[in-house]
C-alpha cells in the first residue's frame, strides 16, 4: 500500500481544514482527505505543513519529500527532536483521525537513545577525523584509477581493481554523505554524496529509494527493496499460492549472483529515469515525486550521468578501439562494482528468521508497532570494526537502521550497548561473527522464500 493510500483508505469521509485562517494565500474552505497532499506540502503526525520559503537547516533536500507523508522520515532522521522543532514549520491542515502504522518514543527506544547518547554525544554524531582519513584514502585510489582507465591501456585486472575501487566510493563516502552523517555541514554531504554519481549512479535517485527503504524496511508494500529484483529473484515472503510466484523461483539461490552482477548493466543506461529523477522503486510504493525541486535537478543529473558515460565506456573504446577485449573490459569493470555492492546491500536485510513483515500485529490489531524495534529484527550485523572500515559500517545493518544519520564511524562503539538493550527487552539481534556466515544464511533465506517453505509453520511467514 502507497504511503499517502494509507491516509485517503482510512478518511474517505472526513476532511482536511485549514489551520492558518490569518494567511491569504492558503485556501479556506475544507478539502477533502483523499486528495494528495500539493507539492510543496509534506504530512508528519496528521498535521500538514508548508516548505515554501522554510530554510532547513539540513539544506533544501526536505524538498524532495514535498507532496508526501514523510511521519516516520521526520522521526528517523531527527532523533533529538520533540513537537517543538515542528513549530517552525507553517501548519495549513490536518487529516482527521489519523494513525501511523509505526510507533514512537516508546520504552525500548527510549532505553536506546539514552544509552546510546551517552557514548555519542549530542553534535558529535558526524564523521570523525578516522572516518574522512578514510574519505581521502578512497577517493585518492578511485581517481588514481580513473586516471589509468581513460589514459589506457584497459585490462582484467585494472578493471576488476577500478570496479571494486568505484563500489568502496558507493559503500564508504557516498553512502554517510547522502544520509546527512558525513558532516553537520550541508555543503560537504552535498559534495561528497556526489560520489553516487561518480559510481555510475545518482545522487537524488539514490535518495528518493534509500531513504524509502529505511522508512520501511521490509515492509510488505512500502519497501522499494523489497521488489528491486522482481519478477526475476523473489525478497517479499509471497504465499505460497501468489501470482508473483513462477517455475524459476525454486532455483533463486543458485542465480542470485548472476542477478547481482547485472547491477551496472541495469542502472547505467537508466537515462530517461534518470532526466526525470524519479525513481521506479520509490514510485511503485507509492512515492510522490512532482515536485519542483526534483524537476529542476533532472538536467543537472543526465550531465553527470553522461560525463560517467564518457569517462568509463566512451574515452576507453575512444583509446583502445572498437574491439571485443575492451568491451569486456568495461563489462568486467561493471560486473565487479556490481557484486561488491550488490552482495553486501543483499545481505542486510534477507537473512534466515528476518522479520519480513513489521507491521502485521498493526493490521490484525490496529496497535502501532514499535519502529526502532522493526529496525533491528529486520536487519543484520556482522564481523567488526576491520569490517566497518571496508565496507563504510554497513555490516552494522542494525546500528545504521537505528541511527543512520550517525556517521558510520560511531557504529563499532554503539553497537554492543545495543545489543544488551536488545537482550533486555527480548529483541530479536541478528549478528554473525564472520560476513560467509551472513552470506550463508542469506543464500537458505533466498532459496526459502523461492521455495515457498517460510509458509509452513514459520512465524515470519508474511501475510495474515
Amino acid at each position: 500500500m502507497p504511503p499517502n493510500a494509507e491516509i485517503s483508505r482510512r478518511h474517505t469521509t472526513n476532511v482536511v481544514d485549514d489551520l492558518n485562517d490569518d494567511h491569504d494565500d492558503v485556501a479556506t474552505t475544507t478539502r477533502a482527505a483523499t486528495r494528495t497532499f500539493k507539492n510543496n506540502e509534506i504530512c508528519i503526525d496528521g498535521i500538514i505543513y508548508d516548505l515554501t520559503n522554510f530554510q532547513h537547516p539540513g539544506g533544501d533536500s526536505i524538498n524532495m519529500f514535498g507532496g508526501n507523508d514523510v511521519t516516520v522520515q521526520y522521526k528517523m532522521i531527527h532523533p533529538y527532536h520533540t513537537t517543538k522543532h515542528l513549530e517552525k514549520l507553517r501548519q495549513v491542515g490536518v487529516v482527521e483521525g489519523y494513525k501511523s502504522e509505526y510507533a514512537f518514543d516508546t520504552e525500548f527506544e527510549r532505553e536506546i537513545k539514552a544509552e546510546v547518547f551517552k557514548i555519542v554525544r549530542r553534535g558529535r554524531e558526524f564523521g570523525t577525523p578516522g572516518y574522512f582519513f578514510r574519505v581521502l584514502c578512497y577517493v585518492s585510489l578511485a581517481f588514481y584509477l580513473q586516471y589509468r582507465w581513460m589514459m589506457g591501456p584497459t585490462s582484467y585486472t585494472l578493471a576488476t581493481v577500478y570496479g571494486v575501487a568505484l563500489a568502496m566510493i558507493g559503500l564508504n563516502v557516498q553512502h554517510d554523505a547522502n544520509h546527512g552523517a558525513a558532516s553537520r555541514k550541508v555543503w560537504i554531504n552535498d559534495l561528497l554524496g556526489f560520489g553516487a554519481d561518480m559510481i555510475g549512479g545518482c545522487k537524488w535517485l539514490w535518495m528518493e529509494k534509500h531513504w524509502t527503504h529505511h522508512t520501511y524496511t521490509n515492509h510488505k508494500d512500502k519497501d522499494p527493496d523489497g521488489f528491486a529484483a522482481e519478477p526475476v529473484v523473489l525478497f517479499n515472503d509471497y504465499s505460497a499460492s501468489s501470482d508473483k510466484r513462477s517455475w524459476m523461483h525454486p532455483f533463486q539461490a543458485f542465480y542470485l549472483v548472476i542477478v547481482l552482477a547485472g547491477y551496472w548493466h541495469s542502472a547505467v543506461f537508466n537515462l530517461a529515469e534518470v532526466f526525470e529523477l524519479k525513481d521506479r522503486g520509490a514510485q511503485h510504493v507509492g512515492m510522490k515525486m512532482e515536485n519542483d525541486w526534483i524537476t529542476n535537478r533532472g538536467k543537472f543529473a543526465l550531465a553527470l550521468r553522461l560525463t560517467y558515460i564518457t569517462c568509463n565506456i566512451v574515452v576507453p573504446f575512444a583509446r583502445g578501439g572498437l574491439n571485443w577485449d575492451t568491451f569486456f573490459h568495461i563489462n568486467v569493470m561493471g560486473i565487479a562494482g556490481s557484486l561488491a555492492l550488490g552482495l553486501l546491500f543483499t545481505l542486510s536485510h534477507n537473512f534466515e528468521n528476518a522479520d519480513r513483515d513489521p507491521t502485521v500485529e498493526f493490521r490484525r490489531t490496529g496497535k502501532p508497532v514499535c519502529w526502532f524495534k522493526a529496525q533491528v529484527e529486520t536487519s543484520s550485523t556482522y564481523g567488526g570494526t576491520v569490517s566497518g572500515w571496508l565496507t563504510g559500517g554497513l555490516n552494522f545493518q542494525v546500528e545504521h537502521h537505528l541511527f543512520p544519520r550517525m556517521s558510520s564511524a560511531w557504529y563499532p562503539l554503539i553497537a554492543p550497548k545495543i545489543r544488551e538493550i536488545c537482550k533486555k527487552h527480548d529483541v530479536k539481534y541478528a549478528y554473525y561473527p564472520w560476513v560467509w556466515q551472513n552470506m550463508i544464511s542469506t543464500l537458505k533465506y533466498t532459496h526459502q522464500i523461492g521455495n515457498a517453505s517460510h509458509w509452513h509453520g514459520n512465524p515470519f511467514k508474511g501475510e495474515t
